[in-house]
């Protein structure tokens, strides 16, 4: 553990990025000028939040609710699991703020695993809030044997940021039964949007079990893919597009995919925001634009690596996913994205945190 004077030394916002992102000709870490979106030419780190003792804090998803404060709600499990405990012991926590750039305060858990017997039995995990025909929608995944191949997407409904949270028996959405089907794995990471048409559109990541079981390198599993979910009904049932996965990047080469694919629509374009895992490299993150929400641009660069924007003490061996942000989420106002959280390893307490953006 470090101490407090030596962490604050090197949690401070990096001078690198102050002093050159505006200097004529200066390159986001040598790539080329057109693969760095706008989108990410207008960011600036707020810094880290919801650092928490004893725990780990991940997937933390912002809205504003009508007296002016910001809620989150985000993943947390106790630290005593490591960074594994996302996958057997992750509950959904509420944090509240003044503002996005204000300290939150955690004000209670929302969501805990259910025991044996239920969908979401031994985790609960990778929150998603968006309020939809004046309801709050917390999309949410969990599993039920603390394993990868129960992961399926849940939803839970309140009238209210402070609940109670309507909780499902069942799934959202279910796995393709057939084996040989892209993603009859799991279904998880979901991002959602009500449809200018007035439908509702869920996105979701699988891939394949044999993929995931029949690798001969034990570091991959399997190849993440994006799909698309419809429906009438906010609750369902969700019938998924004949044309998935709609993004696919397994054709690339070198196992090349993506995951944490954060989806909404502005100014007439649909717009996505995730995280790299080989177009540019694993600690970017991936930004692109669709005009149906179905065929997808060139991905350019959405974020780059968490050394460009923050000074870190070394990373210690047990947190492999050091240096890079995850999970983007966005607070949007009037539909507008105004804040970017995203979350990373380290921290005071070397767990893992949310990490807040301004957009300009």
């Amino acid at each position: 553990m470090i101490s407090r004077r030596k962490f604050l030394t090197y949690s401070a916002v990096s001078p690198l990025y102050l002093g050159l992102k505006n200097m004529p000709g200066y390159r986001f870490f040598h790539q080329p000028e057109n693969k760095i979106s706008d989108f990410c030419r207008r960011l600036v780190p707020v810094g880290r939040i919801l650092e928490t003792e004893g725990y780990y804090v991940w997937g933390t998803s912002p809205v504003k609710a009508p007296d002016g404060k910001i809620h989150v709600f985000y993943s947390r499990w106790k630290a005593e699991r490591k960074m594994g405990g996302w996958l057997n012991a992750s509950e959904i926590a509420h944090a509240v703020a003044d503002s996005p750039e204000s300290p939150f305060e955690y004000t209670e858990t929302v969501l805990k695993p259910r025991g044996e017997g239920y969908w979401d039995g031994t985790t609960c995990h990778n929150p998603h809030i968006k309020k939809v025909d004046g309801k709050y929608c917390l999309f949410y995944i969990g599993n039920s044997n603390r394993k990868m191949d129960t992961k399926r997407i849940g939803l839970a409904v309140a009238d209210s940021l402070q609940g109670p949270w309507q909780r499902p028996d069942r799934p959202l959405l279910e796995v393709s039964p057939d084996e040989d089907a892209w993603d009859n794995f799991c279904t998880s990471n979901p991002s959602f949007l009500k449809h200018p048409d007035g439908r509702y559109w869920l996105y979701y990541k699988s891939w394949n079990s044999k993929e995931y079981y029949h690798y001969t390198d034990p570091k991959i599993r399997g190849n993440r893919k994006y799909g698309l979910a419809i429906a009438d009904n906010l609750n369902g049932p969700y019938f998924k597009y004949m044309g998935n996965p709609i993004i696919d990047f397994s054709g690339r080469g070198n196992n090349t995919q993506f995951e944490d694919a954060c989806v909404w629509h502005e100014d007439g374009k649909f717009k996505l925001v995730s995280r790299d895992m080989g177009i540019f490299g694993h600690t970017y993150g991936l930004y692109m634009e669709s005009d149906d929400g179905i065929r997808w641009s060139e991905p350019l660069i959405a974020y780059l690596d968490v050394e460009h924007y923050i000074r870190q003490p070394p990373a210690p061996e047990y947190l492999s996913k050091y240096g890079r942000f995850e999970r983007p989420q966005l607070l949007l106002e009037n539909g507008k994205p105004t804040h970017l959280f995203v979350t990373t390893q380290g921290g005071r307490y070397m767990t893992s945190s949310a990490f807040v953006f301004k957009i300009l």
